[in-house]
């Protein structure tokens, strides 16, 4: 009886002396690179943030972060396929409203649950958007768009990265502020096609974040004529803000955020949101970030999930009450 006893301590002591398996798996994380689906096209804002961060990512994990863009139907087609994804901590999702604030408002019809099919890991930047239009359009200010767009109703289009993303909306949205203007709505895969018509002359504005926006500013493509921040961005303090020229109640700006896989261990989740968390904080981050006029994010996962749910309530009682409807 006392061997059995001995054996049975023995045995007790070595189980509590070896590794729990979760703790195996947290610790043998990552083992190989991870992919990092931005469901937009490359050189928007989404894919500059994104590139940025899985550089400094890929250093903290010591394993390389590949971006892999897939863009489509509003950003709904690579978030899906996030969403369906293995829950191994290998391929995860940066992403912006678009899919998880306005789209499951705008549409009940996505292949997936934006609340219920991911795993929130951080939110790690927000950018306002900017009122863009080609070089050569006869608008040139904000002021004379308006008065344009309202005594040829019907004759302009505007475009957007697609039905339901954040440009779309932030342009329905600027068209109800300044007066009920009737403008039709032309959707592409990207902003960076738009901009190509913008400055052909096809199109007569873009609502662009202003990450993306920045380089076409600069380079004289296209002209900044207002900002939909509370105030002037440090990047473009000559551009003034909607409030300033005579649009009211305009102020939106644009999340980016991490998402994994539903069931994703808890344990890669918080080692996700603490080395992302530290990354934001970075000197050269804050700088880089706020050179192309995006302001670094941070917080808990916690914190993450119930803004993107908030905003979504918001967006949806303003899409309702402008009547906006999925094309």
């Amino acid at each position: 009886m006392n061997r059995r006893l001995a054996t049975a301590l023995v045995c007790a002591a070595w189980a509590t002396l070896a590794p729990h398996p979760a703790a195996l798996a947290q610790s043998a994380w990552p083992a190989k690179p991870l992919r990092l689906v931005i469901p937009f096209p490359a050189g928007g804002a989404t894919d500059i943030i994104g590139r940025l961060l899985a550089q400094k990512l890929s250093a903290a994990l010591g394993q390389q972060v590949v971006v892999d863009n897939k863009p489509g139907a509003g950003g709904s087609l690579g978030a899906d396929m996030v969403a369906k994804a293995p829950a191994d901590g290998y391929t995860i999702l940066l992403s912006t409203s678009s899919t998880h604030s306005i789209g499951p408002a705008l549409s009940n019809k996505l292949p997936y649950d934006a609340f219920r099919d991911f795993s929130p890991v951080a939110m790690v930047a927000t950018a306002p958007s900017v009122l863009v239009v080609g070089k050569d359009f006869p608008a040139r200010s904000a002021q004379e768009l308006v008065t344009l767009l309202k005594t040829n109703p019907a004759k302009y289009n505007f475009g957007s990265s697609g039905i339901g993303t954040y440009p779309h909306l932030s342009a329905e949205m600027f068209k109800w502020r300044a007066g009920g203007l009737f403008v039709v709505h032309i959707p592409y895969r990207g902003t960076g096609l738009v901009i190509t018509d913008l400055v052909a002359g096809q199109i007569a504005f873009l609502m662009d974040s202003i990450v993306s926006a920045q380089p076409h500013i600069k380079d004289g493509k296209v002209r900044a004529l207002a900002v939909t921040g509370a105030k002037r961005s440090p990047s473009l303090p000559q551009v003034p803000t909607m409030a300033e020229v005579g649009v009211p109640n305009l102020v939106l700006s644009n999340w980016f955020g991490f998402f994994a896989p539903p069931g994703t261990a808890p344990e890669i989740v918080q080692r996700l949101n603490r080395e992302l968390n530290a990354i934001v904080a970075m000197p050269d981050v804050i700088e880089r970030m706020g050179s192309f006029g995006a302001e670094p994010g941070g917080g808990t996962s916690e914190q993450f999930a119930k803004l993107y749910r908030d905003e979504h309530e918001g967006w949806k009682a303003l899409i309702q009450r402008a009547s906006i409807k999925p094309e």
